[in-house]
Order: structure tokens, then sequence, then C-alpha cells
């Protein structure tokens, strides 16, 4: 099979990609160390110039969401840098190398830097290989407000010349006029508001010949009612802290790596792991804004052995095959275990709790199962409540007997089909 690549290095030599990316490596190390105060203390007693191969760069450490989260966190009481000291750009009055063009944040909260390059996230890449073109009009309905799914999107379309039309998220009825009306070319945004708008159309005829879905799992049962619809539907893997770190074909077998990250997949430990072993997606990203270097997504998955059909020739990987630990996502949100940990706090009545999430993926429901020695309405909808200002997702609360969840730490429990 040959498909059109974005630009030739999606077909170069592996071993000239490999060369390419690990010559570079010394250089972002010692631009992290130079512009971010953060990396330069986690990397304070490495020597830049030595971090050439995967071997050395599997000796340093792992960094975790959580510490960026803390540093942030920490810096912010202080009166200080708001990006903890990771990000290389910013605004007047930060001592950083570049001039941000916005900030955005995830929950946490987290805040991002969105770097001074057209299209820094690089998802250009993932919308070539899922059919968009120079001219056409791609309907993006990621949220534009606070965090950056739609910048992110938006920022991929341009580069290839298309226009957009920024849908956000919500207002269906009013996302299927415009679709109606200005009949664009393509899609991007969830794949169950996809789904949720292709369903309210009710028979209604959409233009809409082409997606690239993220954000949550896409499963081939649903990728394949798409296709019934008339609708080629591709999955990409990014995050707001990484940008693009791989992407989907039309070959359909797992999901190319991006070519201008790193990706290793370890074990608890951080260390590699061999071709095929399922471990957390770790990243090291060449991006001069905000350089993560071994950033640990949280995220599992494994190495597909051989090259893509379509004659791109980086590594594959399997695409999300679970969380590292319960962290699951409902309706393209992140839900933690802290969230639900939270609940706990705030109503000393609960016992024990479980968050079941269930359904199949783009029809699915949320419920917080709680002990509760003296249960009662007023009581279930305040909880109701707290699930939803945390969270931002709505939840329905199943009392339950003391004593009748199981005591095995588990807070979250996703129960739906990813067939």
């Amino acid at each position: 099979m040959n498909a059109a690549t974005l630009d030739a290095r999606e077909t170069r030599d592996p071993a000239e990609r490999e060369a390419a990316l690990m010559a570079a490596l010394p250089g972002l190390l010692a631009h992290a160390k130079a512009h971010s105060p953060a990396q330069a203390e986690r990397l304070a007693q490495v020597d830049a110039a030595a971090v050439d191969s995967r071997a050395a760069l599997a000796g340093l450490p792992v960094l975790r969401k959580h510490d960026l989260l803390a540093r942030q966190q920490a810096a912010r009481a202080a009166g200080g840098d708001p990006f903890g000291g990771f990000a290389a750009s910013g605004w007047s009055g930060l001592h950083l190398a570049r001039r941000a063009k916005r900030v955005f944040q995830s929950p946490g909260p987290l805040y991002e830097p969105q770097g001074a390059d057209e299209d820094s996230w690089r998802m250009s890449r993932a919308m070539y290989a899922a059919g968009f073109r120079e001219g056409e009009l791609v309907h993006n309905s990621f949220s534009y407000h606070l965090t950056p799914a739609g910048a992110m999107m938006e920022a991929g379309a341009l580069a290839l010349g298309c226009t957009v039309f920024p849908g956000g998220v919500g207002n269906t009825e009013m996302q299927l006029q415009a679709m109606a009306d200005l009949r664009p070319h393509g899609y991007c945004g969830t794949p169950s508001f996809l789904k949720i708008a292709l369903e309210k159309a009710a028979g209604r005829p959409l233009s809409i010949s082409k997606a690239l879905v993220s954000g949550e799992a896409c499963p081939p049962s649903l990728r394949d009612w798409f296709q019934a619809q008339g609708i080629a539907a591709y999955q990409c893997y990014a995050t707001a802290d990484i940008g693009l770190i791989a992407y989907e074909t039309p070959a359909r077998e797992g999901l190319v790596l991006d070519e201008q990250v790193i990706v290793e997949i370890v074990g608890p430990d951080g260390m590699p792991l061999a071709e095929g072993e399922v471990g957390e997606v770790v990243v090291t990203s060449f991006d001069a804004d905000y350089p993560l270097i071994r950033f640990g997504t949280g995220d599992l998955s494994a190495v597909l052995p051989g090259p893509c059909p379509t004659g791109r020739t980086n590594t594959r990987i399997r695409g999300w095959m679970g969380r590292a630990d319960q962290t699951t996502k409902v309706r393209g949100m992140f839900v933690h275990p802290s969230q639900v940990q939270e609940i706990v706090r705030r109503f000393p009545a609960l016992g024990r709790v479980r968050l079941v999430v269930s359904g199949e993926m783009a029809s699915d429901a949320m419920a917080l199962r709680a002990e509760c020695a003296a249960p009662d309405e007023d009581l279930r909808a305040r909880v109701a409540e707290a699930i939803r200002e945390l969270t931002k997702l709505r939840g329905e609360v199943q009392w339950c007997a003391a004593g009748s969840l199981p005591d095995d730490g588990k807070l979250i429990d996703d129960q739906r089909s990813y067939r």
C-alpha cells in the first residue's frame, strides 16, 4: 500500500532517522538546562553532550505529571513562575527564551504555553494522514475554552492550508446547522461528539467525508459505524503537554510515531522494555518552548514490529491500551482518582466509594457507587453536584450497603467496551 505523506521525513531510512534524533538530543538538553530552571535542576549532574543515545537517555529520570503539578503549585504559591520553571517561553517579567502565543489550562490545574512556531503541536502530520488537504473546510469541535485542544487542531489545519470553522463544544443543533450551511469537507473533535451529531442529524445529509478524532478511544466498532455513515475516521494520540505523539494511517495498523519525538515504552522502573511488551509511553519532545524530557504520559501501549504498509518507516505503537494508574477519560475529560478521593473528603457520611464508567465509547455513563449508613436524597444531590464540580461531568449517585464494595484500593472502574 502506498499513501501520500506530508514530507520525505516519513519515509526515511530508519537508521537515518535514529541518527538525526540522537544527534539532536544533546542540543535539546543543553537548551533545556539553559532556559528551563526546573530542567536545569533535574539535570544538574547530567553532561548534555554525553546524552546522544537511547541508552544514555534511559539513564535520566522520568518526569511525572504530578511532579509538574507540584512544582507549578509551589511556584505559584510563592508568587513565582506559573509554569514552575519548566517552560522556556512566557511573557514579560518571566526570564524565558521566547514569547508564548497563548497559555492554556489542563486539569490540576496545570498551565502550558503555546509555542511561537507555526503548528507548534505538529498536528498537521496527523491531519494529512487522515486525508485533509489544502483548500478544504474543517469543522473543529474541540474546545477553544481554557484547554488547548481546539487550538492544537486549528494550528495543524491552518498549516496545511485549510480553512477552519471553530465549532467548539456543545450547541449541537447550532453546529449541525453550520455543517448543513457551510458543507465542510472534514471534522476534527472527539469521536463521541461526532456520533452524537450524526445521530441528531436524523437523516439530514452531511458533507463530511473524513475525520480526525482524539481525546478518547475510538474502538473498531465505532470506526466501522462512521464508515457506514460515509466518514473515514482516523485517530491520533496527542497530549496538551507534548502535542502529537502518534497518528493512524490508511493501513489501520497501529499508530505511527511523529517525526519530532522520541518514544520509549518503559516498565514501572522507568527502563525501556523489549519490542512488543506493554508498558508506559514516555516521550521526549524537541520543543524549544516547552522542553519535556522523558515525560511519563501514564498511558500504556506497546511497539508493533515492522514498518507501516503505507511506506512510512517510523516505529508504530499499538495505540492506547489503558492507563498505568486508574485515571480514565470520560467524554474527552480526564477523571483522576484524586477527584474521587476529594468527594470522600467532602462528605464524611460516605464509606468506601467506586466510580464506575460503563457503556460503550461515545455513549458512556458514569456512576459513583458509595457506601452510606444513612442515605437520603439531599445528600445524593449534594454528592452529584460535587461530582459535576470536580470532574465537569454528570454522574449518578448509587447508594450501597456498608461493606458491600471491595476493599481493594480501586477508586475508578472502567467497564466500557473498547472493541
